[in-house]
């Protein structure tokens, strides 16, 4: 318990202006004030949230201290909102006008006092109101933060934040008085206290390692002190009050001493700026998720692990700091798990931090100044260094380029860090041990701290550092262990995680009863299915969570190991066998542990164990009668007073190899033939033969390399002794010569490697090949043909580490002679063993490093076997699951495998016949090989569909489940269930189901849910004319597969809106909503606004819900928006229906909508769950104010914004607007934020009639209505034409000029249909005709400011290219243009200032749309012949070309080319990349009939006239047409010149074939005359031109426009 004495006071300038102490706050500092700092006015200024719970009580106190000393002085009080947006000029202002209000009577003088009570916020701003105020007036500061208590409080910095940066306006105005009152801390939630925390452990790290030490030791109380709920009064910290105290007057005594040296900042100052620099740069653009002190542990590390890179600090003392950061709770990288939920997996890009940290103000002009530690307590210099650019980017990049730039005259001592196999051992041996071992060179890295802090959390010992790190201090419990409760993360660290799953089993039950082990995504796939077995054998409590055989691991406290026999297969990994020769000593009774299965894998790290347990005092012995048996005596480990920790041997490879590879030499100083580890053998085994002079001791080996170049393969080399040294000895490989046709060595033993962190063999075959290097896999190694070192390639986009230290170590030794330089992606995989290797590289050996930032090319090609991972697909039967599979196999360009289908073929006989002799179970196994074969090979760019029972089957549904647990796609086919009845009731190729058809639906629907990540669900064709279910299974699979685009191209336009529907029912809407559609960008639907006829006045059901979605996807082309408005937020669902929205949330994302709005009103557990699980979706993150409680200008919205950041891809708020002041107050605030954050969109508008003008300021997605609906989703709301008209008013948006050129084009409808369509979206725009057949004559029109685009005709359509900046794949391909587009994002490089022009085909896309509203579809796989539709081309022209571009986009294959001239159809077709175009001509009645004869006629379902109709079609031509529309008859009774909306029966729909005939005259042409005698539609071409158009004025303006009002201009009143 604390005893109070009087407070402690810290001198600062020459004064003890500090005081320090509990209970300061009220009667002490009022008696203070009044004595020391005395004055008529005394203004106490602090924030909202600190107003009421400190003010009132102070002002009691300074009532009564007054009144009892007659005193005249007075209090002043003012609040100012919370939050860094109060630190303003605006917030400045407005306290100053306040001062200097007449209403203070008598007014402010030079002479008051101003008190700031408060966090760093407050301070500094209120300091610099006070250095301003009267050209400077006293001022005291009463911290309410640790970070200011530490910090800001000392020194006199005082400052306003402006959008260009932090603290750029300030001045240096020392407090009269700090008083730094602890009490404060007893309410400071614990986030805060861990937040100020960075900067008591900055000062010890810079400035005394004693100190450094105190905090050490201290933090498992601080942290559990600080970890209780915060409160009043003293009980929170009543058990660490004078630990806190000392460590709070440590900083504040450096921080004082550093001040009164150095008050301007002028050196020695700089030093408390340790991890600013880049802390401050991962501020700037974190803010305000993460927190200054979160940062600031972050740029420790960085800047720490900067000095390492230099030379100036030991790898140990950087892993100490890191230790002690996080054992205090703060982050020590930004990938962080808990820094990356916190900021939405916000990216910060090296030339981000770069940018930032070159506004610092302690650079020197461009250089950048940075404080380097050399040590724990002690800085480089007194100051902060000048450190290159390129050495900063090396810390801060995720890759780096290896350069080969080592000299042959090199010659290197190198001592690698200690073993991590003897590291991990040491730790688990002496944490199991009684007493204190002192554990010298151990290696500090990340598997090392996983253990660590495992241990610790399990309560097996306590850890300190010593001698800077040098020396790990371990006090051991005996085997007395705790259960902990909840995870114990282990990352990728498979060797803890091993030892881990036995050492975990001996925690005892004390306040917890389990723990967890669990890890990445890799570690999850890794196994450990044997050790676990064989643990449950023996009695231990120990489950798999997730998938058998990996983590997470369930461990039962209390149980322990029984011992006595115990047999384990170790064929896989030695790991499991010294997990349990380790734990073996505390079983209940002695173990004979036999080791069965075969040899053991890697006996020598059995016998390090062994060995390793002799010296903790517990001698195993190996048994001479049995093979491969050891007999562990019940005992406990007595811990040696100290343990030396030998260099890592399978490390020092490296640097060895370095050697061999450059001709060079490199001395390992404590490694030699006496070494434990198997690894120490490589140089005599592997470089010796190789041609390497190999001088070794027992302590220590030298290695000098032949002449670069004159390495030898060696034939076969057994690596089994030291299997992890293989990709070492690979990499040689790949660059050894023996003069010989092929070079290859031969490494065998190696089995194991495939399940490391990852499958080695096989990483190193696929990097090597990069480079241009052939591997071969084996059973058990791999075979390399070594090639010149010169002949090595540049590797595209790098080298994938896959996660594994081994595979990036050892490829930067071959980036030491490639070359061209090599990029090694993942750099900091190495901290998993080598923390310190590229600083190695960097410093004894003077390689060439370069920090990359990976691009998105190179980002996604890490990922690029996700990528193209095969599709699953699964559902009940008559699902769907084949007419999906097969459309979005067409969609993809993959191939369609029915798993049924592949069954049947596989045994031999049909289903009905399997289940008919061999019965349901033996079908049930056939299903399950038949999906882990399909799986195995057929698992890329493949989809899978799989039988409708196979969630029948346990097994398959764990495949199914790990499947997209590990990132594949499983995608549940649903549809109606009454549709499925229906189907299922006259479909006999499958057994009749022998139960109830609902009852075996509602049996799988969990099942069905649980195995898959996605589902889709079908719906009938729509009626509508420019959306149908392949369109919205194609936006779908843009969406799961994670390449659509939506919000990039909404961002790129300069406005955008979404309308809101308003409808109950969204298939019955479906006649209004393409209209409604129009002018918008994406369509929201109101969840909350829908009604389920099945549950009036209750939530829809998700069956219903999702029919709305299918049916939303299948009536509009654009985005959905999946919104589920509470009450509260102005919706109708329930504010408390939180587990109904969490659910219908989980819908939208599994049905992969683009956008979901996320109301962050929501509770936290929700609003985590679904950003955490939104995958490709973008999160809308929006707050809703209809009851006008919050103001733009106060800044009361500043924390919802800041909350919506935490979780929104976009950030939606909306207030409500009284008066146009609002609207102002709002723009302020959206400047503000796109400052703050540029690269998060925001929708702020305002509702009501007042803030109307709100939306049509807003730029981004703004909510609009439109007349055809039943009724505005807010107050207030425009349509999208009446805000573009109002833009139009106002300028915003300028009118432009458009064109047709070509001649002739008199008669054109082109004018008449553009400008109706401009007038009717609320465009200002023009269309003209400028007949010409010069392109000369066009330059001076499109180069004008406001030409906006222009349609081409004949005879321009080809010469017209010349006159533009690029031109489009499409109208590449078809050899002409017929649109010209402005590129506003790019200026023309041939003309300077002008804009940039780019030619389009919309001819093509206008056959495509017409073609598709007049019933044309796919509906049969690409791989299903029998199925496949095609299509006819009549004629060779250039229209001709753009016919085959249109039907090959739609899927049609092949594409039969009939005309007069086989050598001119030829030459068509050559235009064609035919790798990718399936054309077959027909030219003869040979090639008809061999059409017809092979039934391949009837699949032609669509056909295109392109040739001339002003007069008789050709007689050969025609009697060819005559053969193939005989042969291909289409639905009786279709009408000659069908307008594409005109509604079709059932039966027309499924046998119509469509004639698209593309002359204009006469109305009916002889070639859609001998079509309709066979039945088929015809499309009259006057329909192209409007299709076509609707295709230019989309891409003139981003507005689709609807197809029926281009075609009511075209034809006028012909049609209507």
């Amino acid at each position: 318990m604390y005893h109070y004495t009087e407070p402690t006071k810290v001198s600062i300038l020459g004064k003890e202006n500090i005081v320090v102490d509990y209970n300061l706050w009220g009667t002490y500092i009022v008696r203070d004030l009044l004595t020391n700092v005395p004055s008529a006015t005394y203004i106490l200024i602090t924030d909202t949230n600190l107003y009421d719970q400190y003010v009132p009580s102070f002002e009691a106190s300074f009532s009564d201290v007054v009144a009892q000393q007659k005193s005249q002085a007075r209090l002043l009080k003012y609040h100012v909102p919370p939050g860094e947006t109060s630190k303003s000029r605006v917030t400045k202002a407005d306290i100053e006008d306040w001062l200097l209000s007449d209403e203070r009577d008598p007014p402010c003088d030079t002479k008051s006092v101003i008190i700031a009570l408060g966090g760093g916020v407050i301070g500094d701003m209120i300091g610099f109101v006070a250095a301003t105020f009267k050209r400077g007036v006293r001022f005291v500061q009463v911290p309410t933060s640790l970070l200011a208590m530490v910090d800001s409080s000392i020194g006199g910095k005082t400052a306003i934040d402006t959008p260009t940066g932090k603290n750029l306006i300030g001045a240096f105005w020392q407090p009269s008085k700090i008083y730094i009152d602890l009490d404060f801390l007893n309410t400071l939630p614990t986030r805060e206290f861990i937040n100020g925390m960075a900067e008591v452990i900055k000062t010890a790290a810079i400035w005394s390692e004693e100190e450094f030490e105190r905090l050490e030791g201290n933090a498992s109380r601080v942290m559990a002190a600080i970890r209780a709920p915060p409160e009043a009064g003293d009980r929170r910290l009543s058990s660490v009050q004078t630990i806190i105290k000392s460590l709070v007057l440590g900083s504040v005594k450096v921080k004082a001493h550093v001040v009164s040296e150095d008050e301007r900042e002028g050196g020695l100052r700089n030093l408390l700026n340790f991890g600013h620099s880049i802390g401050h740069a991962y501020e700037g653009i974190l803010t305000p998720q993460i927190l200054h002190g979160e940062c600031v542990a972050i740029g420790m590390v960085l800047e720490a692990a900067l000095a390492r890179h230099l030379g100036l600090l030991d790898v140990g003392a950087v892993a100490r700091l890191a230790k002690c950061l996080s054992s205090y709770g703060l982050p020590t990288s930004a990938s962080d798990p808990v820094v990356r939920r916190r900021s939405a997996n916000k990216h910060c890009t090296v030339e981000q931090l770069l940018s930032v940290m070159g506004v610092d103000k302690k650079n020197d002009g461009k250089k950048k100044r940075i404080v380097l530690l050399a040590g724990i307590g002690r800085t480089f210099k007194r100051e902060a260094t000048v450190v290159s650019d390129r050495d900063i980017r090396v810390i801060l990049s995720p890759a780096v380029v290896v350069e080969p730039s080592i000299t042959t005259s090199s010659h290197v001592s190198c001592t690698p860090p200690g073993s991590k196999s003897i590291s991990n051992r040491a730790l688990v041996l002496a944490a199991l041990g009684q007493g204190e071992c002192r554990i010298k060179n151990i290696l500090h890295s990340d598997d090392t701290e996983v253990m660590l802090n495992a241990l610790v959390k399990l309560k097996g010992a306590a850890f300190a550092w010593e001698e800077s790190g040098q020396i790990l201090a371990v006090k051991g419990n005996g085997g007395r262990l705790e259960a902990h409760g909840e995870e114990l993360y282990l990352g990728n660290a498979g060797t803890s995680s091993r030892f881990l799953a036995t050492v975990a089993t001996l925690a005892a039950s004390r306040t917890k009863d389990f723990s967890i082990l669990t890890g990445n995504d890799r570690m999850k796939k890794r196994p450990i299915g044997p050790l676990v077995e064989t643990l449950q054998a023996n009695g231990a409590g120990i489950e798999f969570m997730e998938s058998k055989g990996s983590l997470p691991l369930y461990v039962k406290a209390g149980q322990g190991m029984k011992g006595g026999d115990i047999n384990l297969a170790a064929t896989i990994s030695s790991q499991y066998v010294s997990s349990l020769l380790m734990c073996a000593p505390y079983a209940d009774k002695d173990v004979t542990l036999r080791l069965v299965g075969g040899k053991p894998i890697s006996q020598l790290y059995i016998d390090m164990t062994t060995a390793m347990m002799a010296s903790f005092g517990i001698q195993v012995q190996k048994s001479t009668t049995e093979e491969h048996t050891y007999h562990i005596p019940r005992g406990r480990y007595v811990n040696p007073p100290e343990y030396v920790i030998e260099s890592d041997a399978s490390s020092a490879t490296y640097p060895l190899a370095i050697a061999a590879i450059t001709g060079t030499t490199c001395t390992v100083p404590n490694i030699g033939s006496a070494s434990l580890q198997g690894d120490a053998r490589f140089a005599v085994d592997v470089l010796r033969p190789m041609g390497c002079k190999v001088e070794q001791t027992k302590n220590s080996t030298t290695v000098t390399g032949p002449p670069k170049g004159s390495l030898r393969p060696i034939q076969e080399v057994d690596m089994e002794p030291m299997t992890d040294a293989f990709l070492t000895a690979s990499i040689l490989a790949a660059v050894a010569q023996n003069g010989q046709s092929r070079s290859t060595t031969r490494i065998t033993g190696i089995a194991n490697q495939r399940v490391k962190e990852c499958n080695r063999i096989k990483a190193m075959e696929d990097e090597l090949a990069k480079f241009g290097v052939t591997c071969r896999q084996l059973d058990d190694g791999i075979e390399i043909d070594g090639i010149p070192y010169t002949a090595l390639r540049k590797p595209p986009g790098g080298v994938h580490c896959y996660d594994d230290h081994r595979v990036a170590m050892s490829f930067s030794v071959l980036g030491t002679v490639a070359p061209h330089g090599t990029l090694i992606q993942e750099r900091e995989c190495v901290g998993k063993t080598w923390p310190g290797w590229w600083d190695t590289l960097r410093q004894p050996f003077d390689v060439g490093l370069e920090g990359v930032e990976l691009g998105v090319n190179q980002a996604s090609a890490k990922n690029a076997q996700q990528s193209d991972k095969s599709i699953l697909i699964i559902g009940m039967r008559g699902a769907g699951k084949t007419t999906t599979g097969g459309l979005a196999a067409s969609l993809l360009g993959w191939h369609f495998v029915d798993l049924d289908t592949l069954l049947e073929e596989s045994v031999g006989r049909t289903i009905p016949e399997i289940i008919e002799t061999s019965g349901w179970d033996n079908f049930r196994r056939h299903e399950l090989a038949v999906l882990e074969k399909a799986l195995h090979e057929k698992g890329k760019k493949h989809i899978l569909a799989c039988g409708g029972g196979i969630v029948e089957i346990p097994e398959a549904r764990q495949l199914l489940s790990k499947f997209h647990s590990a990132g594949g796609l499983v995608i549940l086919v649903q549809r109606d269930i009454e549709d499925i009845m229906s189907f299922l009731q006259i479909d006999k190729s499958r057994p009749a189901y022998v139960e109830n058809m609902r009852d075996v639906w509602l049996r799988r629907r969990p099942w069905y849910l649980e195995c898959s990540n996605y589902q889709h669900y079908g719906t009938k064709a729509g009626q509508g004319e420019v959306a149908s279910p392949l369109d919205g299974l194609g936006r779908f699979l843009d969406t799961v597969t994670g390449c659509g685009q939506a919000l990039n191209l909404i961002k790129a336009k300069e406005q955008s809106f979404f309308v809101s529907l308003t409808v109950a029912d969204v298939a019955a809407a479906a006649p209004i909503l393409e209209e409604v559609a129009v002018g918008s960008d994406a369509v929201e639907l109101r969840v909350d606004l829908l009604e389920d006829p099945e549950r009036r006045g209750k939530p829809p059901s998700m069956e219903f819900v999702a029919s709305q979605v299918a049916a939303l996807r299948c009536s509009s082309p654009l985005p959905i928006i999946f919104t589920v408005r509470t009450q509260s937020q102005g919706g109708k669902m329930a504010n408390d229906a939180h587990e109904d929205i969490h659910n219908l949330l989980n819908l939208a994302l599994r049905m992969g909508v683009e956008f979901l709005d996320l109301e962050i009103s929501l509770p936290d557990d929700v609003l985590r769950s679904i950003s955490e699980s939104k995958r490709n979706t973008k999160i809308i993150a929006s707050h809703h104010d209809p009851n006008d409680t919050l103001s733009w200008s106060s800044g009361s919205w500043v924390p919802h914004y800041n909350k919506a950041l935490l979780y929104g891809d976009i950030v939606k708020l909306v207030g409500v607007a009284k008066s146009q002041h609002s609207n102002l107050s709002l723009l302020q605030f959206r400047s503000w934020a796109l400052t703050a954050h540029p690269s998060v969109p925001i929708i702020a508008i305002n509702m009501g009639i007042e803030g109307q003008l709100s939306r049509i300021q807003n730029p981004f997605l703004t909510p609009v209505s439109h007349p055809a609906l039943p009724f505005k989703a807010a107050p207030g709301q425009l349509s999208a034409s009446e805000i573009r008209m109002a833009l139009r008013l106002h300028g915003v948006i300028k009118p432009r000029n458009f064109y047709l050129f070509g001649k002739p084009i008199s008669q054109s409808k082109s004018p008449a249909m553009h400008n109706y369509l401009f007038q009717k979206t609320g465009l200002p725009h023009h269309y003209h005709l400028h007949e010409t057949d010069d392109p000369s004559t066009l330059e001076s029109v499109i180069r004008e400011p406001d030409f906006g685009g222009a349609s081409v005709t004949i005879p321009l359509k080809l010469s017209v290219i010349d006159l533009l900046d690029e031109v489009s794949p499409a109208a590449k391909t078809i050899g002409a243009v017929n649109t010209i587009v402005i590129d506003p994002s790019r200026s023309s490089p041939r003309h300077a200032g002008k804009p940039y022009l780019v030619g389009h085909n919309t001819d093509w896309t206008g056959m495509r749309l017409v073609l598709s509203t007049a019933g044309a579809t796919i509906s049969a796989p690409p791989n299903n012949s029998k199925h496949q539709q095609s299509a006819l081309v009549i004629g060779g022209g250039g229209t001709a070309r753009a016919a085959i571009y249109s039907l090959h986009q739609m899927g049609y294959s092949p594409i039969h080319l009939l005309g007069r001239s086989r050598a001119k159809l030829q030459s068509v077709v050559a235009s064609f990349p035919p790798a990718e175009y399936n054309i077959a001509l027909i030219t003869t009645r040979e090639d008809a009939a061999h059409l017809t004869q092979n039934d391949n006629a009837s699949r032609i379902a669509v056909a295109v006239g392109t040739i001339p109709a002003d007069k008789p079609i050709h007689a050969n031509v025609a009697a060819l047409l005559e053969m193939l529309f005989t042969a291909n008859r289409g639905a009786q009774g279709a009408r000659q010149g069908t307008a594409p909306n005109e509604k079709n029966t059932k039966k027309e729909k499924e046998t119509k074939k469509i004639l698209l005939e593309m002359a204009y005259k006469p109305a009916v042409t002889p070639l859609m005359t001998m079509a309709a005698k066979s039945g088929w539609t015809t499309v009259k071409g006057l329909e192209v031109l409007a299709g076509q158009g609707v295709g230019q004025f989309e891409l003139w303006t981003g507005i689709r426009p609807l197809l029926r009002d281009a075609r009511g201009v075209v034809f006028g009143d012909e049609e209507g």
